[in-house]
């Protein structure tokens, strides 16, 4: 994903901008693999850059088996208020 794209992202659900970027891992100049999160505390939720592609998409087409090989993948890198309190999906459950 191009840094640029991130002037034209906002969150899927509450339409908030700009998302908080995190980077994970990035190649030429493009993000590889992170995260973006709404900062919206009441709404919470989290897009993963998986590939170079940013998946923004609503909870009810998002596969809950994905998102959490994601967060558990980069669990050291990701913010503990995504991983206890994000949304759709979050790892609360895995103490």
């Amino acid at each position: 994903m191009k840094r640029r794209l991130m002037d034209f992202l906002a969150c899927a659900m509450c339409k908030s901008y700009p998302l908080e970027l995190y980077v994970f891992e990035e190649k030429d100049g493009e993000i590889v693999s992170g995260l973006l999160v709404c900062p919206n505390q009441e709404c919470r939720m989290w897009y993963p850059i998986i590939e170079e592609i940013p998946h923004c998409l609503p909870p009810e087409l998002r596969s809950e088996k994905e998102d959490l090989e994601f967060l558990r993948k980069w669990k050291e890198k990701i913010p503990e208020k995504v991983l206890r309190e994000g949304r759709p999906f979050n790892l609360s459950k895995e103490g």
